[in-house]
């Protein structure tokens, strides 16, 4: 990446700075423009920006922003209010998510017959964790009742940390191994997935306990206590690493071993992600749509815009109505939860990180298969989040009251607070 190419991408982020508080609530959503933006510059459109896909800069930016997006948006769940309050995006985690992946992954058998079974599981895996940011009026419009809201937000907030062992699982098994060394592998990846879990619990308490004696007894300030979390974010991946774990699942384990320990309100973990993580987010969007769309564009055919159609139809669908019944909850909001399941940074980072590094056979496929997925539905979901949302509140005005307006508490997520007033530190301190 030239230094021409790096000045272009800051005169994308000054524009879009410029404009983003007249494209709020439009079709115009942030990843989209991106994503457009990144194709135009890359060699698909113009090719006025010369960025290598295999450039070390690029990954770079992948993991720190993988890591940041795990470790923060675990570390804002209150388990206690989730378990009082939110039972329906715990149902659709624990019911939903397997049943995506299981049905994402017989529809890719069919779809894909040379398919190995491994191979069409890791798809599904990648393509199962949702994105709120790529209908965020769905979550910030407030004509939609809160309890709805905070459903699709704190669900995409934690799929992509629940869904990733399964990615990692997959990932191995559809790997080319050696078959003299399978029990190598087995103790390789019993050691990612137990050693790794164990750094981040023990990191994670270690930091809060840390944190909160600091604050207390006021020997840290504000600003320096969320570069302590940022460190300590990057300190629990680093040593998952080194000792023979896997570094992502100790950020999201200590993600959530950190927000449940920690009694002192951290209000820089929330600005940073809204600020300088935005920023990350936005450049992978734009990376994206430069390096890796064009590419996945020469390689579409009728089976992969089929299987990209169903995977934001029918396969996250289905399960989702599967995994709400008996809440209460009314038709129009099935369809509208089951629809608002968007696929993008967890799915773009997954792809770029991990199809990589485990020798997949056919990963250039799944590759193509998820580039496509997502771009289908940056525009899809993008397009369709205000006017749906206004659509959907006017629906539930004239619903009798029900489930959907029962009232629960507020979390703030990585997409910003639902609310519409600012949030005081009592809104976000752990009970």
């Amino acid at each position: 990446m030239d230094l021409s190419s790096v000045g272009l991408i800051a005169v994308g982020l000054l524009a879009f700075s410029l404009l983003s508080g007249r494209l709020r609530g439009t079709v115009l959503t942030a990843p989209l423009v991106f994503v457009v933006f990144g194709y135009a510059i890359g060699v698909g459109g113009f090719g006025v920006a010369e960025i290598d896909p295999g450039h070390g800069v690029i990954q770079l930016i992948a993991e720190v922003t993988l890591i940041l997006v795990l470790f923060s948006d675990a570390a804002r769940m209150d388990w206690m209010r989730l378990r009082r309050d939110h039972n329906l995006p715990l149902r659709m985690l624990v019911i939903g998510l397997p049943l995506v992946i299981i049905f994402g992954a017989l529809v890719a058998q069919g779809l894909f017959p040379e398919f190995s079974v491994w191979e069409a599981a890791l798809l599904a895996a990648i393509l199962a964790p949702t994105d709120a940011a790529l209908g965020q009026s769905v979550v910030s419009d407030r004509a939609v009742p809160v309890r709805i809201r905070q459903t699709i937000n704190v669900e995409s907030g934690l799929n992509d940390g629940i869904a990733l062992p399964a990615v990692l699982l997959f990932a191995a098994l559809a790997s080319t191994h050696d078959a003299t060394n399978t029990s190598e592998w087995v103790r390789f990846g019993l050691l990612q997935l137990i050693l790794g879990p164990l750094a981040g619990v023990v990191l994670g308490y270690i930091g809060a306990r840390a944190l909160d004696t600091a604050a207390e007894r006021g020997w840290s300030s504000t600003s320096f206590q969320g570069i302590g979390i940022l460190s300590l974010t990057i300190l629990t991946f680093v040593v998952a690493e080194l000792i023979g774990g896997n570094g992502f699942i100790a950020a999201f384990v200590g993600g959530l071993v950190f927000g449940s320990a920690l009694k002192h309100p951290c209000l820089f973990l929330y600005e940073f992600m809204e600020s300088e993580g935005e920023l990350l987010i936005l450049i992978t969007f734009l990376l994206f749509g430069a390096v890796l769309l064009p590419e996945a564009i020469e390689h579409l055919n009728g089976a992969t815009i089929l299987y990209a159609v169903l995977s934001l139809t029918v396969i996250r669908m289905l399960p989702i109505a599967l995994s709400l019944i008996g809440t209460g909850v009314r038709l129009p909001t099935l369809l509208f939860l089951g629809w608002f399941g968007p696929r993008g940074l967890a799915s773009i980072l997954f792809a770029l990180l991990l199809l990589e590094k485990a020798e997949v056979v056919r990963g250039s496929e799944l590759l193509s298969i998820t580039v496509a997925t997502v771009a289908l539905s940056v525009l899809l979901h993008g397009v369709t989040a205000a006017p749906f949302a206004k659509i959907y509140g006017r629906i539930t005005t004239r619903m009798r009251e029900g489930e959907e307006d029962r009232s629960v508490h507020e979390m703030p997520l990585r997409h910003g607070p639902t609310s519409a007033s600012p949030q005081s530190a009592d809104d976000v301190r752990h009970d």
